[in-house]
């Protein structure tokens, strides 16, 4: 399954409680939606894609349950860009004192603040260019470090604010740099 996009904007454009709306209405379809308004349609990931992706994740959570320095998120979590894109990264982090200046409402639906750090891991469906312009799409929207894992080529691209992509090959390690201090992505049980 590869992701579908569908422009309605020539019969409707979704206003964002529209969109919130639409996704609460179809739990078992997961929705993103581009800075055009286009639905992006996702298809669930596999098996061993969705393994990762709890196992990265659980990294992330018990490094932040420690520091305390942020909220967490997952791939079902949908924020609201500045761009008016709504975007799903695989794994997400934002600093503590920005996630607490949100209202409650805003903590309840699709937040409306771009993230401090993402994660794609690629899926073996996934185009290579799409997840490019989406990591891209996050550093126009303000994202401060951003990771494009593929476990089929074993790169690693680092998105950085202001700053060229660097491309890892076979790292065996991530380090969270000063937007996640003292965190560490072990990388080595993704290449296996």
């Amino acid at each position: 399954m590869i992701a579908v996009t569908i422009n309605f904007n020539s019969i409707v454009k979704l206003t964002d409680d529209q969109f919130y709306q639409l996704c609460r209405e179809n739990p078992d379809v997961k929705f993103e939606r581009n800075a055009k308004g286009e639905i992006i349609v996702m298809p669930p990931t596999g098996g061993e894609t969705g393994n990762y992706n709890f196992e990265i994740a659980t990294d992330f959570g018990i490094w932040n349950r420690q520091t305390k320095l942020g909220i967490c998120f997952d791939s079902s979590t949908c924020f609201k860009l500045p761009s008016g894109a709504n975007r799903s990264p695989d794994v997400s982090w934002i600093e503590k004192s920005r996630w607490e200046a949100l209202t409650p409402e805003q903590k309840q639906k699709f937040p409306p603040i771009a993230p401090d750090f993402v994660l794609e891991l690629m899926s073996p469906t996934d185009s290579l260019k799409d997840t490019q312009d989406k990591m891209q799409e996050y550093m126009n929207n303000q994202v401060k470090l951003g990771w494009l894992i593929n476990r089929k080529t074993r790169r690693v691209e680092i998105y950085r604010q202001g700053q060229e992509i660097e491309v890892l090959e076979s790292p065996t390690e991530l380090s969270g740099e000063d937007v996640l201090p003292g965190f560490v992505l072990n990388l080595e049980t993704l290449w296996q």
